[in-house]
């Protein structure tokens, strides 16, 4: 039998003026964006947590912590592609990683290819193992009023 290991992610950020609007290391053309000490990428983020909690090893605050001024602003990319090299150094390797994104506004479809491609650049996979959705919250909660973007995150990690 092949080791698996399966770690889920959340990230909910709010939606603000004057911020730029990046999910997946992408911007999207919004009149708001997302609040938060970093780039506020909400999708990299459950990403992240993802692959973190699938070895048990906490989570994105533990290692950029949201106080500390030298994350600031940090590329979400960059974050991530540290988090896969600290996998790595455990012993294993992004199998595959699904996402949903939870947003009314704006349109996704057009942008999750390049979602797409940014995030398996990131963790060195093949497109074919990054999967990114949207859906909306059909006007229900803080993110259904466009307030806020949530996003669920599951990854799939083999040994090395």
């Amino acid at each position: 039998m092949i080791p698996l290991r399966i770690g889920n992610g959340y990230d909910l950020h709010r939606l603000v003026p004057d911020r730029p609007l990046i999910l997946g290391g992408v911007t999207l053309p919004h009149g708001k964006g997302l609040l938060g000490h970093s780039d506020a990428d909400a999708l990299t983020h459950a990403i992240m947590d993802a692959l973190l909690g699938a070895i048990a090893l906490g989570d994105i605050g533990h290692y950029f912590p949201p106080h500390a001024p030298q994350w600031a602003g940090a590329d979400s990319l960059h974050l991530l592609g540290q988090v896969v090299a600290l996998i790595t150094q455990h012993g294993w390797r992004v199998n595959n990683v699904d996402a949903v994104i939870l947003a009314e506004q704006p349109k996704m479809k057009p942008h999750l290819l390049g979602m797409r491609e940014r995030l398996a650049q990131a963790m060195q996979v093949e497109l074919g193992q990054v999967s990114v959705k949207a859906t909306t919250n059909e006007g229900m909660d803080a993110v259904g009023q466009q307030e806020a973007i949530a996003v669920y995150a599951v990854a799939l990690l083999t040994p090395v």
